[in-house]
């Protein structure tokens, strides 16, 4: 029995690779048992492997060695053709596993790409997109924001509804609390005569004169 030539070439050996030998991950063609981690030289199933740039890795040292350094500077010999790739690579998943400029809009913190999430131009920890007034956590279809402060769409509505307008939004539940109590206070307490006033009719009182005393008894005790 023979097998006809083929004009695939192995990915990692470059050498001619027959059907019956033949493994193709990625739409690259590869000998079954050049199918290997590129650090460690472990064989490789089609659910095992990661790969970058045709360079390809068991799972486990794929995120290990991007995690820890970003690069490959240190982990392959000069002169090989994953050393020829390593240049490529840092540009792709340096931003991944490395150092990210974005900062999260509710904690201010950096914000990596595996656990962020972007709403509106603003970049979000997946743990901090969540309502201002419950605390529950929000998605992408069940959020509503009004000036930057997010909410879940029921307490949004519930909020809007009382006061018929957005002012109420923008005050946490506590402090809505505080106005309704001093309000009520200020109508519970009694109007205050002014000291000044009552002062004033004192004085009047004291200086009656004689006669306009004893008129005053002469019309009580006729109109009596």
């Amino acid at each position: 029995m023979t097998f006809s030539g083929t004009q695939d070439k192995c990915n990692a050996c470059d050498k001619t690779v027959h059907f019956i030998d033949l493994l193709t991950a990625d739409s690259i063609p590869y000998h079954k048992s050049c199918f290997r981690c590129s650090h460690c030289k472990g064989t490789l199933s089609m659910c095992s492997y990661s790969s970058m740039d045709g360079v390809l890795y068991c799972k486990t040292h794929f995120e290990q060695l991007f995690k820890e350094t970003g690069t490959f500077k240190k982990n392959f010999p000069s002169g090989t053709k994953a050393n020829s790739e390593q240049a490529k690579i840092p540009s792709k998943l340096s931003s991944v596993f490395c150092g990210t400029q974005d900062k999260c809009t509710a904690c201010k913190k950096t914000v990596y790409p595996l656990e962020k999430m972007t709403m509106e131009g603003e970049c979000y920890h997946r743990t901090c997109f969540k309502c201002a007034h419950g605390g529950c956590l929000l998605t992408n279809a069940s959020y509503a924001s009004h000036n930057g402060i997010l909410y879940c769409q029921n307490h949004f509505w519930q909020l809007f509804k009382k006061s018929g307008s957005y002012d109420n939004l923008l005050k946490p539940a506590s402090a809505a609390a505080e106005n309704t109590v001093e309000s009520e206070v200020a109508v519970a307490e009694p109007a205050k005569e002014d000291p000044e006033t009552e002062e004033a009719a004192k004085e009047e009182e004291e200086e009656a004169s004689p006669e306009q005393v004893a008129e005053a008894v002469v019309e009580d005790q006729e109109h009596s």
